[in-house]
């Protein structure tokens, strides 16, 4: 069943895990490459060009040329890429704007599953 979260129309910071969230969780150690999620490539292509797209995983640095030529092959959009980041919980700490607007939103969907969300602009936000 999928989920509708209601957003401002402001323009977006994504902070996105790489493995098992838009690739198959460790393909790239099981099956020798990565494979794109379904729905992945779709929900990227249709991030509106003002939003700003932050990569972030547990590889290590060394895999950097590797996990970036497979995003550029397939077109994907980032702009930053942080490696090496701890396995535990990855916590988005941001203020409430004074409109009321809540601007920290955090998506868990199941492993190797594309998040099954849909983000509905509210101009009342």
């Amino acid at each position: 069943m999928s989920e509708t979260l209601h957003v401002s129309a402001l323009g977006k910071t994504w902070l996105l895990d790489l493995d098992g969230t838009i690739v198959k969780h460790n393909g790239y150690k099981l099956d020798g490459h990565d494979t794109l999620l379904p729905g992945a490539k779709e929900f990227l292509d249709g991030l509106p060009g003002q939003d700003l797209v932050v990569f972030v995983t547990s590889r290590p640095q060394e895999l950097a040329a590797r996990t970036e030529a497979f995003l550029t092959a397939h077109a994907l959009r980032y702009h930053a890429i942080v490696y090496g980041a701890p396995y535990g919980e990855r916590i988005l700490v941001n203020d409430r704007k004074p409109s009321g607007l809540a601007t920290a939103i955090a998506v868990n969907p199941e492993r190797d599953r594309f998040m099954d969300v849909r983000f509905q602009i509210d101009p009342a936000l």
